[in-house]
C-alpha cells in the first residue's frame, strides 16, 4: 500500500480518497495558461506539482500496473485492467481501440484492419476538481473527459501506407505532437481529435501489438495542468501496451478453446430428450468448474422398437479434452449398439471391448437401462456405477441393488442384468458419482443423502402427486454445497407412465396373401373400440401397406401391434433384416408407392433393424 501511494504521488496525482479530519475549503486555484508544443515540459505546473518522476518510482508504477493487468483473465477484464492501472496514477484520460474481429493464434486476419474503439476511461468525478483538460488554447470552456466517448469516431478504417498504419508498423509509443502521429491520430479518432488532444506533449499513442501483429492502440492523455509526459514515460508506455496486447493475445486464444469446449460439449450431449411413448424425461449436466467445461460425462435416451426406451449413465475418468472425446466414441458406440436392440449386458460387454480398443487406460463407468411400458418392466445392467435411486410412486426412495460389475475397459468381464418392476408413477434418478462424492463425503454417504432428499421432496407434493421432474432435479443439485464439486455431475431422471393394457392391441400375422386383408380388419376393430373410427380409411391404408411389405420377404409369422397414446402408433414387425428405403417409383414400376404412401399420410415413421429382424412403425395424430 505505501508503494502504491508512493507512486501516485510521484506521478502527480493524489492518492485515493480516505476518512480523514475536515479541514478548511482552500481558495480556487487561479486560471492556469494552456500548455503548448513551444513551452518547456512541466511550465505552467501548479506549486507543489512535481515536475518529474524518479525511475524507481516509475518502474514501482510499472510493476504494480503489469500485475493489474495480469490478473485478467478474459478481454473485457484485460483492457479494464489497463485503464485502471493507468487512470489517473499514469494519465488523466485512455482511449483503447482494439482490431475487429481479433485474429486469433495463426489465423489470417480480417482485411481491411479496422480498429473499432473498446472503452474510454477518465479521472472519477472526485479526482476532477481542474473541471476537466482543455483541448486547446482558443477554447474558453473545458472539454469534459466524459464526453470522449462522444468526440471519438467508434470505428475507423486503418488506410495502407497511412500515417495510422505506419506508426501501427514502428511499433513503439510515440508523442501525439510529433508528426507522425499529428497525422495518425485524425485518422484513428476521427475529424475532432484536435479537441480531445491538449497541446505539448501530453498525449501517448501507443500500438498495441501480440506475439505477431498489431492488434489495437492505446492513447494515453493529460490534461494541461498537468505535467506533460517525459520521455521515459514512453517506455513505461511501451510496457503498458505490449502486456495488455500479449494478455488480449492469450484472453481471446483463451476464449476459442472455451467455444470449442462448449460447442464440444454440446455435441456429445443430447441437444434435447426425445418423448418417448409412457415415460418423461428430464437431465442436468454441471461442469467441473468453468474453467473445465467439458468432461467425461454423458447421459442419453434412446428411443427403441417396441416403445422402448434405453436409459444411459456414464462416467470416464477425468475432466479433460481427452476424457470428452473418450466419452463422445462410447456414447457413440453405445448409441449404434441400442439401435441393434440387444440386451443391456451384452451392450456393456461391446463397450468394454471398444473401450479396449481405444487404449489400455481408457477406464469408465455406466449404467444401462431399457423401460418397457407395456410389460412395466425395467432390465438394468450396471458396470461399476452408482446404483440409481428409485423413488415409489407411494412416496419412499429406494437405492436399487444392483450387481456392480467391474468398470468398462477392464476387459474379460460379464456383466449381469436384472429385470424389475416399475410402476406407473414410479421415477428412476440415474447419476454420476460427481453428485454423491466429494472431499467431504464419501460416495455411500452421499447415495444415502440423495435417497433422503428424494423422499422428502415426495413427501412435500403428497402421495397422490409424484414431484415434477425438473423439481426434482433441481432438488437432487441441492446436494453439492459451495465447493463442494469435485467432478462434473450428469443428471437424468425418468418418470414411468406406462401404456394401459387397453391401449394396446397385438396380433401374429401369418407371412400369406391374406394377411394385409386380416391387419385392416383387425384395425379397423381396434379403432371402433377406442372410438377413433375418423382415423380408419387413413389407417388401413398403411397398416395394408406396411403388412405387404412385411410378408413379401418374411419366412416367420410377422407381429402388428397398436399404441394409444398421445398418438396412435403402429408397429410391423419381420424377421428379413434388409431395411426399406424411400425411393420415387417409375411410372412402369408395378410396385414401390407403398413407402411414399406412408411418407405422406403419416406423422412420423421409421424403421429399426434388429437382432431378429426388423420392426417398420408409423404414427398419425388422434383426432
Amino acid at each position: 500500500m505505501v508503494d502504491e501511494l508512493a507512486v501516485h504521488a510521484a506521478y502527480g496525482v493524489a492518492a485515493p480518497p480516505a476518512p480523514k479530519p475536515p479541514q478548511p475549503t482552500p481558495p480556487p486555484p487561479s486560471p492556469l495558461p494552456q500548455a503548448s508544443a513551444g513551452r518547456p515540459t512541466g511550465e505552467g505546473v501548479p506549486p507543489g506539482r512535481p515536475t518529474s518522476v524518479g525511475q524507481g518510482d516509475r518502474l514501482r508504477f510499472v510493476g504494480a500496473a503489469t500485475r493489474r493487468i495480469a490478473r485478467g483473465i478474459d478481454l473485457d477484464e484485460i483492457v479494464m485492467g489497463l485503464c485502471r492501472a493507468s487512470v489517473p496514477t499514469f494519465s488523466d484520460a485512455i482511449l483503447v481501440h482494439l482490431r475487429d474481429p481479433l485474429p486469433v493464434g495463426d489465423e489470417r486476419p480480417a482485411s481491411p484492419v479496422v480498429l473499432r474503439l473498446q472503452r474510454t476511461d477518465r479521472i472519477p468525478e472526485e479526482w476532477n476538481t481542474g473541471g476537466g483538460f482543455r483541448p486547446g488554447a482558443q477554447e474558453p470552456e473545458p472539454t469534459e473527459l466524459s464526453e470522449l466517448s462522444a468526440l471519438t469516431s467508434e470505428r475507423c478504417e486503418v488506410r495502407p501506407g497511412g500515417p495510422l498504419a505506419e506508426v501501427l508498423r514502428g511499433v513503439r509509443p510515440v508523442f501525439a505532437d510529433r508528426p507522425a502521429a499529428r497525422a495518425a491520430l485524425p485518422e484513428l479518432l476521427g475529424d475532432d481529435s484536435e479537441l480531445i488532444i491538449p497541446d505539448g506533449q501530453r498525449a501517448i499513442l501507443a500500438p498495441l501489438r501480440g506475439r505477431r501483429r498489431v492488434i489495437g492502440t492505446a492513447v494515453f492523455l493529460r490534461r494541461p495542468e498537468r505535467p506533460a509526459f517525459e520521455p521515459d514515460d514512453l517506455l513505461a508506455a511501451a510496457q503498458l501496451a505490449t502486456h495488455s496486447a500479449l494478455g488480449i493475445d492469450k484472453a481471446v486464444l483463451y476464449g476459442r478453446e472455451a467455444f470449442i469446449a462448449d460447442e464440444l460439449q454440446r455435441t456429445m450431449l443430447p441437444e434435447t430428450l426425445p418423448r418417448p411413448p409412457g415415460v418423461l424425461l428430464a437431465s442436468r449436466y454441471l461442469p467441473a468448474a468453468e474453467t473445465a467445461r467439458v468432461g467425461g460425462d454423458w447421459y442419453d435416451a434412446i428411443p427403441l422398437p417396441g416403445s422402448r426406451v434405453a436409459l444411459v449413465v456414464g462416467d470416464v475418468m477425468g475432466h479433460s479434452m481427452s476424457s470428452a472425446a473418450i466419452m463422445g466414441q462410447l456414447r457413440t458406440t453405445a448409441q449404434t449398439l441400442a439401435g441393434l436392440d440387444l440386451p443391456p449386458q451384452e451392450v456393456l460387454h461391446l463397450l468394454d471391448e471398444q473401450a479396449q480398443r481405444l487404449g489400455t487406460d481408457r477406464m469408465a463407468t455406466c449404467l444401462y437401462a431399457v423401460y418397457d411400458p407395456v410389460s412395466h418392466r425395467i432390465t438394468i445392467a450396471n458396470a461399476g456405477h452408482p446404483p440409481p435411486v428409485l423413488l415409489h410412486p407411494s412416496g419412499p426412495a429406494e437405492v436399487l441393488r444392483l450387481p456392480p460389475g467391474a468398470p468398462i475397459g477392464v476387459g474379460n468381464v460379464d456383466f449381469e442384468a436384472v429385470e424389475l418392476e416399475a410402476p406407473p408413477g414410479a421415477t428412476l434418478l440415474l447419476y454420476t458419482d460427481g453428485l454423491v462424492e466429494s472431499r467431504l463425503r464419501d460416495v455411500w454417504s452421499g447415495i444415502e443423502q440423495l435417497r433422503e432428499k428424494l423422499a422428502a421432496t415426495a413427501r412435500l407434493t403428497g402421495p397422490d402427486h409424484a414431484p415434477p421432474l425438473e423439481t426434482l432435479c433441481d432438488e437432487a443439485l441441492e446436494l453439492l454445497g459451495p465447493g463442494d464439486r469435485d467432478d462434473d455431475v450428469a443428471l437424468l431422471a425418468a418418470r414411468f407412465e406406462g401404456i394401459a393394457p387397453g391401449d394396446v392391441a397385438s396380433w401374429f400375422l401369418e407371412p400369406e396373401d391374406a394377411a394385409p386383408g386380416r391387419a385392416r380388419r383387425l384395425a379397423r376393430q381396434a379403432l371402433a373400440r377406442w372410438g377413433l373410427e375418423q382415423l380408419t380409411d387413413s389407417v388401413e391404408l398403411l397398416v395394408s401397406e406396411v403388412v405387404t411389405n412385411a410378408v413379401r420377404y418374411a419366412s416367420r409369422p410377422v407381429t402388428l401391434r397398436l399404441l394409444r397414446t398421445d398418438v396412435l402408433r403402429c408397429e410391423v414387425g419381420d424377421d428379413a433384416p434388409q431395411l426399406p428405403r424411400l425411393r420415387q417409383a417409375r411410372a412402369t414400376d408395378e410396385g414401390g408407392r407403398g413407402l411414399y404412401l406412408v411418407n405422406r399420410l403419416a406423422r412420423r415413421w421409421g424403421a429399426t433393424r434388429l437382432s431378429t429382424g426388423k420392426v417398420v412403425w408409423f404414427e398419425t395424430e388422434l383426432p
